[in-house]
């Protein structure tokens, strides 16, 4: 896209903040106003708006993008789009373990084993776990409450959920993010955790390792999104 304006500047508005390039407010691809929860998170999509090049790629604006998707896609029906996060509850990532190579299975013992303590003390649930990719029913209660937890959240903090989970695969690992009880970082290397232990055993794939960068630049975002919301 090429850019058509030159000056960005914040507003505080009713309801929240927008940016305005040249004066005209920002609107999202399906024409509705882009009107912003937190000073934080105006402020950095306005400088992604600033910072933007002559010639610039729309996905080089991943805030810009997260808040466009929780207007236009999440907004106008937020239970049903909780929903598709929510139904990780019952496949998370976490639960299903490598019985060997022994290095391997301890390695995610030591990983994933604080990850489902976490949940376990913060909503009251158990896991069931096991070895190797067969699908294991997770308690009822579990995955209640886990839902529950997601349907609680407001479009903008769906939208910043949604790449921690769908990257990841883990729903346990993005409420733990979303809750600033983990390192963004330390999440993605610990859902990323069999593909990580793979190259070093075999050796980097350059076309695994650039798509394995852009899934964490994204990643990464999303939990810059999240912070950003307060």
């Amino acid at each position: 896209m090429k850019r058509f304006w030159k000056d960005v500047a914040v507003a505080d508005i009713a309801g929240g903040w927008e940016i305005r390039l040249d004066g005209r407010p920002v609107r999202t691809p399906a024409r509705a106003l882009l009107i912003l929860p937190t000073r934080p998170l105006v402020e950095a999509i306005a400088g992604e708006w600033s910072s933007a090049k002559e010639d610039f790629d729309p996905r080089e604006m991943p805030l810009t993008g997260l808040a466009n998707a929780a207007i236009d896609r999440i907004a106008p029906d937020p239970a049903a789009f909780a929903a598709t996060l929510a139904v990780y509850a019952e496949t998370d990532l976490t639960c299903y373990r490598a019985d060997e190579p022994e290095e391997l299975a301890a390695r995610q013992a030591r990983s994933w084993d604080p990850l489902l303590d976490w949940a376990r003390g913060r909503y009251d649930v158990h896991f069931a776990w096991v070895s190797g990719i067969m699908h294991q029913p997770q308690p009822t209660a579990t995955i209640e409450r886990l839902s529950a937890a997601v349907r609680a959240l407001d479009p903008f903090r769906l939208a910043g959920l949604s790449p921690l989970v769908t990257i990841g695969g883990s729903l346990v690992a993005g409420l733990a993010v979303l809750a600033g009880d983990i390192a963004a970082e330390q999440a993605f290397d610990a859902t990323h955790l069999d593909e990580l232990w793979q190259a070093e055993q075999w050796g980097e794939d350059q076309l695994a390792l650039d798509a394995r960068e852009a899934r964490k630049r994204d990643f990464l975002a999303a939990a810059d999104f999240l912070r950003l919301l307060g």
